[in-house]
């Protein structure tokens, strides 16, 4: 084009093309640039309340507790009609201690001979005066008047040597660390101004090993019990060992527990514990949706049935619908459809019925499946070519929904299902209390024999068994186990 001419008609027309062209490409990148600042925005807004984050990352800035199901219009506190628990006198108290008047409140005279005509009774509960107690066992020797030979009576197991504290000492030292995580250094002054008992950090640091070493039959038998069990909860979660990070892995059920240590969290993890492997329908493996847990093909976790844990979905699902309740609205509709199953199972449990009405069930999956098409209708996939930071999120959000809705409404079809994973983190959360006091365990081993112990206490507990009777049937060589399936 020359310079002052009028363009032509094909210099006009490339010029319009041109500008067209960078007109859907300025487009297309506003799209994505928008996509990244709403999933910068959510994530800004994300915490403990309204996302899978641990209540740890919320830092200064920690939203009050707020609870995934909804009020049912009960006041706090005991019910009306519900029976009530409070300290009550005992019929056969282990003391009694009788105190006459001294002189008449009248007169003053002495009432010392006086027989009494009433009595009124005071409990009070307390502790005994605590201390150690000592027993001495004697070893007696006897010559044969037969053959001369002496022989001398053989010394019980806790009295190994000359002079040692006793197993019930011991239970206690470990009850503090593991069941109460308390560090060892303050387990023993613990032990000095409580009891009396002078021990060192030494000899309480070796009583984990010694108690882990004890429970190696238990540990195999609660493996074996985990796997033969219908229904199975897993979870993982971080932990530091030797500096470095891990990963703990459970499976669990009310009755069980589980825990294996790793260097990874995924499938090889899943294949060293041997529990997920071992699972075949109608067994059912409940966790919170991670990939890994779906593994295909040989080797693949296809033949257990699989139930997601909802606590999840609704905090996710929660966490969209307060960030726009226009555009996400399907998700609010999602979490109530979740609520109404879980309320119209309860009930139905609380009724002693083992399924759901088959028409409710319907028309709660009906609903569901409406709700998931709205949210695809006000949230339509992106051009094939976008991508960036939160594209493609509540695609795949509605995708997960839908391409998994039998796993996430199983509690619906099967009663022996729960509607969460609560279980699992439940017994993890204890390691991770452990690991805020203590920062991480130095060794591997020491690792593993702590959690050894913590799964027998759990187990035990779950059984309601005294932690501390439990402890010491386990140093002294009987540690209690669980069934065998039959």
């Amino acid at each position: 084009m020359t310079v002052g001419a009028a363009p032509s008609y094909d210099e006009v027309v490339r010029l319009v093309v041109a500008q067209q062209e960078l007109i859907e490409a300025q487009r297309r990148q506003i799209e994505v640039l928008q996509a990244r600042v709403v999933e910068l925005e959510r994530r800004l807004g994300l915490n403990s309340r309204n996302s899978s984050k641990p209540p740890s990352s919320d830092g200064l800035a920690k939203p009050p507790p707020r609870s995934l199901r909804r009020g049912q219009g009960r006041g706090r506190g005991k019910q009306p009609g519900a029976p009530g628990a409070a300290l009550s006198q005992v019929d056969v108290p282990d003391e009694v201690v009788a105190h006459r008047p001294v002189g008449c409140v009248g007169c003053g005279a002495d009432l010392a001979g006086v027989a009494p005509i009433g009595v009124a009774r005071r409990q009070v509960f307390d502790l005994p005066e605590i201390r150690l107690r000592v027993v001495e066992h004697r070893l007696l020797s006897c010559r044969c008047p037969g053959c001369g030979q002496t022989t001398t009576a053989a010394a019980p197991a806790e009295a190994a040597g000359p002079v040692q504290y006793g197993p019930g000492l011991a239970a206690v030292a470990v009850y503090l660390l593991v069941a109460q995580h308390v560090p060892v250094a303050r387990t023993a002054a613990i032990l000095a101004d409580l009891l009396g008992a002078a021990v060192s950090v030494g000899w309480v640091a070796g009583l984990t090993e010694r108690t882990a070493t004890g429970l190696a039959g238990f540990a195999a038998r609660v493996d074996t019990a985990v796997k033969a069990a219908p229904v199975v909860h897993l979870d993982e979660t971080g932990l530091r060992v030797c500096a470095r990070n891990r990963w703990l892995h459970v499976a669990c059920t009310p009755w069980l527990t589980v825990y294996h240590l790793d260097d990874k969290r995924g499938t090889a993890a899943f294949d060293a514990m041997q529990v997920l492997p071992a699972l075949r329908a109608p067994q059912v493996a409940v966790h919170d949706g991670w990939i890994p847990y779906f593994k295909t093909g040989p080797g693949g976790y296809t033949e257990v049935d699989h139930a997601l844990c909802n606590a999840h979905h609704l905090r996710e699902l929660d966490g969209w619908a307060e960030r726009d309740p226009t555009r996400y609205a399907f998700a609010a509709h999602l979490a109530a459809l979740l609520r109404e199953g879980h309320r119209a199972v309860t009930a139905a449990k609380a009724a002693h019925h083992d399924h759901l009405d088959p028409a409710v069930l319907t028309d709660l999956l009906h609903r569901w499946q409406h709700a998931l098409d709205a949210g695809y209708q006000a949230n339509p996939p992106p051009a094939a070519k976008a991508k960036g930071l939160g594209t493609n999120l509540i695609p795949a959000l509605l995708n997960r929904m839908r391409g998994f809705t039998r796993e996430i409404w199983r509690f619906a079809h099967d009663f022996t299902v729960p509607f969460d994973n609560n279980q699992a983190e439940r017994d993890i959360r204890m390691t991770k209390i452990q690991l805020k006091i203590s920062g991480s365990w130095r060794t591997t081993h020491g690792a593993k024999a702590w959690l050894r112990i913590r799964s027998y206490i759990s187990t035990t507990s779950k059984h309601h068994i005294n932690a501390l009777t439990a402890l010491r049937d386990a140093l002294t060589g009987n540690p209690w186990l669980p069934a065998l399936p039959e």
